[in-house]
C-alpha cells in the first residue's frame, strides 16, 4: 500500500494517470494549491499538480527565464519543453509569485517558437494577495471565469450539485489526512517524514476516489502499527515548495524525524475543510483564498507565526528547519523573520538554502544538519 504512494511520488506520468488517459478521460495540470481541485473532479477531469521533479539539464529553462531566478518554474518549463507534460489536456498557471507568473508567459513564448508542447486548454488563474471581503468577491468571480472556460473548452457542465459532491469527497481526504497527521505526530510515530511527503504527493497526482480508498486503508493500518521510530530528534520543515522525498531523507538521516511541516506540498494540502453549506463556488473560493500560510498573502505574518508555534507545541518539535529555494524572495525573506521570532521563544532554528532539482549538495546539507542536531543535544 505504501509502495503505491512512493511510486506516484517518483513518477510524473504515473500508472494511475495512464489508466485514466487510456479510458479516454482528460487531465488538467495546475501549478499552485490555490486552484480548487473540486472544479475538475465535478467535470469528470483529473486535476494534477504540476511539478518540476526529474528535470536534469536546464537548457530550455535558462533560455526563457535566465539564470537568476527560482529554479522551480524553470524545471517545470524544462519538462514541458521536453514533452514530459504532453499527457496534459490543460494547464492552469497562477501568480503564486512573480517567478511562477512568468511561467505563463515563458510557456506561451516557448510554444510560439517551437509550435509544440502546449496543452489545448491554457489558463492564467489570478489569485489576490489579501483576504478581505472585496478580494473574496473578486476571487469568486475569477473562479466562475475558470469554470466557464473549462465548460466551454471541454464541453462539460459543472453544476452546483456536482460541485457539492466533489466538496464532500475532498473533505473526506482532508479528514483522513488530519487523522494521519495525528498518527504522524505521536510520541513514537510509526511513519517517517519522507513517507508522509510521498502520501501527500500521491494525492495531487491520482484520481481522488482511488486515493481516498488507499489512504483510508493506510490510516487504518498504520494507526494499529507496532512500529515505532523513537529516539530521534523531532523536526518541523518550513519554507519553499518541496516535492522531493530524497531531500526529506537527507534531513532525517538516522537521527532525526520530520514530524510536522508547513508546506504547500504538505499540511496546506489538507488543512481546513470546505463548507458544505451555501453556494459551492463561493465556499471553494473562500477556502482557497483563506490559505494564509503562504507568504504570498499580504499582512498575515503574525497569524502564520502563531500557527507554527502552535504546531511546534502540539507535535513536540525539537527544532525547525527553514529551507528556501535560492532566489525565492518570499520564503527567503520570511524565513529570516521566523528564525528571529522563533529563536526568541526558545525554539531552535536552522536556515537552509538550496536549489530545486537534482540534489548536488547532499554532503554540505548533511554536515549542517548534523551540526544542528548536535545543538539540539
Amino acid at each position: 500500500m505504501m509502495e503505491d504512494f512512493r511510486e506516484v511520488a517518483r513518477v510524473l506520468n504515473n500508472r494511475f494517470v495512464q489508466k485514466w488517459k487510456d479510458e479516454g478521460k482528460k487531465v488538467v495540470g495546475y501549478t499552485c494549491s490555490y486552484v480548487p481541485d473540486e472544479i475538475f473532479y465535478a467535470a469528470g477531469i483529473l486535476p494534477y499538480r504540476v511539478r518540476g521533479f526529474g528535470a536534469g539539464a536546464m537548457t530550455i529553462g535558462d533560455t526563457y527565464f535566465g539564470p537568476f531566478i527560482c529554479s522551480l518554474p524553470k524545471c517545470m518549463l524544462q519538462l514541458a519543453g521536453q514533452g514530459d507534460f504532453d499527457f496534459l489536456d490543460g494547464a492552469i498557471i497562477t501568480p503564486g509569485c512573480d517567478s511562477m507568473r512568468r511561467l505563463d508567459e515563458c510557456w506561451r513564448k516557448m510554444h510560439d517558437d517551437t509550435k509544440e508542447h502546449m496543452p489545448g486548454f491554457f489558463f492564467h488563474f489570478g489569485v489576490p494577495h489579501k483576504y478581505t471581503e472585496y478580494s473574496v468577491k473578486w476571487f469568486v468571480d475569477e473562479t466562475r471565469r475558470l469554470i466557464r472556460a473549462a465548460e466551454s473548452h471541454f464541453n462539460v457542465a459543472i453544476k452546483n450539485e456536482k460541485l457539492l459532491e466533489a466538496i464532500k469527497v475532498h473533505n473526506v481526504t482532508r479528514e483522513l489526512m488530519n487523522r494521519f497527521d495525528e498518527i504522524r505526530t505521536r510520541k513514537d510515530p510509526p511513519v517517517a517524514g519522507a513517507d508522509s511527503l510521498a502520501i501527500v504527493l500521491a494525492g495531487t497526482a491520482m484520481p481522488r476516489d482511488d486515493y481516498n480508498r488507499l489512504l483510508g486503508d493506510l490510516v487504518e493500518e498504520i494507526g494499529k502499527s507496532a512500529k515505532k521510530l523513537n529516539g530521534r530528534k523531532r523536526l518541523m520543515l518550513l519554507g519553499s515548495a518541496n516535492d522531493d522525498v530524497d531531500l526529506v531523507k537527507i534531513i532525517e538521516g538516522e537521527r532525526a524525524l520530520v514530524v510536522a511541516d508547513n508546506l504547500c506540498f504538505g499540511s496546506r494540502f489538507y488543512s481546513d475543510l470546505v463548507s458544505e453549506e451555501g453556494d459551492p463556488v463561493e465556499e471553494l473560493a473562500k477556502r482557497s483564498l483563506a490559505h494564509n500560510d503562504c507568504p504570498r498573502m499580504y499582512g498575515e505574518y503574525r497569524e502564520r507565526l502563531k500557527k507554527i508555534k502552535e504546531k511546534v507545541a502540539t507535535a513536540g518539535v525539537d527544532g525547525v528547519i527553514l529551507q528556501n529555494i535560492r532566489f525565492c524572495d518570499l520564503h527567503g525573506s520570511e524565513n529570516g523573520l521566523f528564525e528571529r521570532d522563533l529563536e526568541k521563544e526558545g525554539i531552535p532554528c536552522m536556515r537552509l538554502e538550496r536549489e530545486y532539482g537534482p540534489i548536488v549538495e547532499s554532503g554540505r546539507m548533511r554536515m549542517r544538519i548534523d551540526a544542528f542536531l548536535e545543538r539540539l543535544g
